[in-house]
Formats: structure tokens, sequence, C-alpha cells
């Protein structure tokens, strides 16, 4: 690509980027996890997607937030994979839909519930929605390194929060508690709302996808008690290096 063709939406050039991308959907918490990289600094912003750039081992690694969802979500995909962009991590937090999920937990993502729209405009829904192998095996290697409480699961990726949070006040509540309770019996170790698109988009696109969330109880998002996201941050760095020291060479999927 031109590096001086600006992306749309990101304002972002090829120049800007290398291979490797954390993608966090809150703008808030960019600069803290790029704070973990190597000589890290502020690109640019535009709308919600603000980026930082710094490097691992020699290798540039960018930090983009997405925003909320999954239509901002898949343009940050695509306008990084149009940059250049071959492995994306999608960085963040979630609601916990497992009992036994201790606050604060990690979930290593192996794959999405598509119980949103934003992929059905790329691949019909039983097309499935899954993590890249090597990135999945290096996000649980740092989850082990980190020493952190986690586990690997399917995530349930939909449109509507309160949707989740807030079923009995809708017009659906019965439908929505009930395929709530499908995906929870099924194995889904948490709801949010942009892994699907970072999984689609990637594949749609030949780039390697994971996802690794710290997931959050309702009580404790309702009081403002969350633990810290420090041990989720350095969890996505040092996957990232552990891509570049180990897989870097690899081509990305369908290559």
């Amino acid at each position: 690509m031109n590096s001086d063709k600006l992306a749309h939406h990101l304002h972002l050039r090829a120049r800007d980027v290398g291979r490797y991308a954390l993608l966090p959907s809150n703008p808030d918490q960019v600069a803290p996890i790029a704070a973990l990289l190597d000589d890290p600094e502020f690109v640019v912003r535009n709308r919600e997607f603000e980026t930082w750039r710094g490097t691992a081992d020699g290798e540039t690694v960018i930090v983009t937030s997405t925003g909320v969802g999954g239509p901002s979500t898949a343009l940050a995909v695509e306008e990084l994979a149009a940059l250049g962009v071959d492995t994306m991590i999608r960085v963040g937090v979630s609601g916990s839909m497992r009992p036994d999920v201790r606050n604060g937990e990690l979930a290593v993502l192996t794959a999405a519930i598509r119980d949103e729209g934003t992929t059905r405009q790329y691949l019909p829904v039983e097309f499935p929605a899954v993590a890249d192998l090597d990135v999945l095996l290096a996000l649980r290697r740092a989850a082990d390194r980190a020493g952190v409480p986690y586990r690997c699961g399917p995530a349930h990726t939909k449109d509507s929060y309160y949707g989740e949070t807030e079923p009995e006040r809708m017009p659906l509540a019965a439908a929505l508690t009930e395929r709530f309770e499908s995906w929870r019996r099924g194995g889904a170790v948490c709801s949010e709302m942009e892994t699907a698109a970072v999984f689609i988009v990637g594949t749609v696109l030949k780039v390697r996808t994971g996802g690794v969330v710290m997931m959050w109880s309702q009580d404790a998002i309702d009081t403002g008690t969350a633990p810290s996201t420090d041990p989720l941050f350095a969890t996505a760095v040092d996957a990232v290096r552990t891509l570049i020291s180990g897989v870097a060479a690899q081509p990305a999927l369908g290559a």
C-alpha cells in the first residue's frame, strides 16, 4: 500500500504501523497498554480511534482503540489490514457468564458466538468465528507466565449491552433470557461486543487474530470496584513478544 494514503477512519498511513496491533475498545486503555512497549509514542486520534506506537524486540507494534461494538471494530480491522498489519489481538474487559469465574480472571478467547449483526455482512452465520491457533497459544503461554487465573473458551458477542444486563425490561425479555442461558450452558465464558468482528473480519482478510479479556462481575462494574487491568495488558503485550520472537517468520493465514 502507498505509505502516504490516509486510512479514512483511523487517520493512519502504512508508514505508521508494523505487523502487530493490540485492539482495546476503550481509548483510555491505549496509552497504558502502549506504556508496556519500548519507546511508546502517541500517533493520532480520530473519532473513537486512538493510536499509539511502540516497539517490541525491534518490531513496530501499534495499539489502536476500536470503539464499542462490531461496526467500528470492523472498520479498524479493515483499515489496519489494508495498511499492512497481519496480526491483531483484541484486548478488553467483559462480563462473566459463569458463576465459578473469579472477579478479574482472564479469558483467552478460542472463538466467538456471532450474536450480532456486523459479521453477517461478511460471512453466513453458520461460519465459525475462531482465533488463530498461533495467537491463541501465545496468549495462553503469556497468561501462564503472568501467573494470573485464566481459562480458555468462547466469548458471546452481542450488539446490545442492556439487552444482556437488563433483559427484563425489553419487549423480547423471554427470548433474550433463553438465548443467554443457552450460550452459558453451551460453555461461553464471557459476554462482550467486539470479538466476533475481530475474528470474522480477520478471517476474511487473511490476517491472524486472537483475543484476551478480563472478566468482571456485574457487582464490581456497578460499584466501581473492578480489579486492575494491569495483568490483562501485560499478558497481551507478552503474547505479542512471543509471536515476534517465535512465530513472526510464519506467513499470515492464507498467504
